[in-house]
């Protein structure tokens, strides 16, 4: 049996996958070897290589609350503001670069990531997206286990407040969310089935690893997933947010969320039908598509539903402290995503270089 590392509850761990990007044109620079040969010591365990050279991904610690995971990503963020501009250039918080091409991206020097693109091929090559990991921390494997299954509902409005991908290779897709495609095409990836307990997670993470198909627990690319050697329960549906606050405001609904659900006894099983309905509407129309309720047996617009969703997490929130972060996905409701951001600037005319300039411009807004 794998064993669960049990975390005091509910820490959080926050991982951001962003883009280095040129401060002259806006396309994407394939510098993060050299960017990390400059990164103190002190740093290197929040500021890591991705799998193409023109990524970079920071992380937090364990943090107690989320305010502290603020305060250690704000850190990290303008150390490394500091680094990229020795080589004139910044980080981009989206889940696409809107007009690079997969194909003169290149792979990092990990034999993990040479692996990998050997074995995906031209999925692998046209995955040159970025995403928002929030780990929180569970007491045991069974609990972590009630949370995967019961999360799932919940996982298309997390996406719709967060998608900022409508662009792919200089095309505008139609979907707030195309990353969510991409990411789809791979093996092991998407919306996971029902896990009835831990003995049966483990029984299917040996036979993947026996037939050669993962190494690990890692290479399981759900949009939720166990992490017994974090002792976590890991949502990584959701694009990364192009607004610092908005990135902030879905870790605390995420882990109110996840509490929320660890003092259920679980939720009975929903046909993966609507699960992937509720997901295609999300990554379709966003805030402005529908959500079908398994358990209400109604349809309601995403956003209704975000509505409910926090009204339900508001008791959670107060007992953690959290008010004032939760309260800001009504921002997100209010004012849009980043996805919706980029396609108003591109319905207005502005070309793609311009559209990153002025999302970077409001990231700290």
């Amino acid at each position: 049996m794998i064993e669960f590392r049990s975390s005091k509850e509910p820490t959080i761990g926050v991982e951001l996958e962003l883009q280095i990007v040129s401060k002259r044109d806006r396309s994407l620079l394939n510098i993060a070897p050299d960017v990390l040969q400059r990164i103190d010591p002190s740093y290197s365990g929040k500021i890591k290589e991705e799998f193409i050279m023109s990524m970079i991904e920071v992380n937090t610690g364990v943090c107690e609350s989320v305010s502290e995971v603020e305060r250690d990503l704000l850190q990290t963020l303008q150390y490394l503001e500091e680094i990229l501009g020795e080589f004139d250039a910044q980080f981009y918080s989206a889940s696409l670069h809107p007009f690079a091409r997969g194909d003169q991206q290149k792979v990092s020097p990990n034999p993990r990531y040479k692996r990998l693109m050997e074995d995906l091929q031209i999925v692998g090559r046209r995955f040159i997206a970025q995403g928002l990991h929030i780990h929180i921390g569970v007491e045991d494997a069974e609990k972590a286990i009630r949370v995967n299954n019961s999360i799932r509902v919940y996982l298309p409005l997390l996406l719709a407040l967060s998608t900022s991908s409508p662009f792919y290779e200089g095309e505008y897709t139609g979907l707030v969310s195309y990353r969510t495609k991409l990411f789809e095409a791979l093996p092991r990836s998407g919306m996971p089935d029902y896990i009835e307990n831990w003995y049966e997670f483990n029984t299917m993470v040996r036979l993947l690893k026996a037939a050669g198909y993962i190494e690990s627990v890692r290479d399981l690319w759900w949009d939720v997933r166990p992490h017994p050697f974090f002792g976590t329960v890991e949502i990584r549906v959701c694009d990364i947010p192009t607004r610092f606050s908005d990135i902030v405001a879905l870790t605390a609904l995420v882990q109110a969320l996840v509490v929320y659900l660890s003092s259920l006894p679980g939720e009975p099983k929903t046909q993966m039908q609507i699960l992937r309905a509720n997901k295609w509407q999300a990554a379709r129309y966003g805030l402005d598509g529908l959500f079908a309720n398994p358990f209400r047996e109604g349809v309601y617009r995403i956003r209704e539903a975000i509505e409910d969703m926090l009204e339900l997490l508001q008791a959670e929130a107060d007992r953690l402290g959290t008010v004032q972060y939760l309260q800001k996905n009504r921002r997100i409701l209010r004012e849009g995503t980043g996805a919706h951001r980029q396609i108003d600037l591109y319905r207005k005319g502005l070309p793609f270089e311009e559209i990153i300039r002025t999302i970077q411009q409001e990231f700290y807004l």
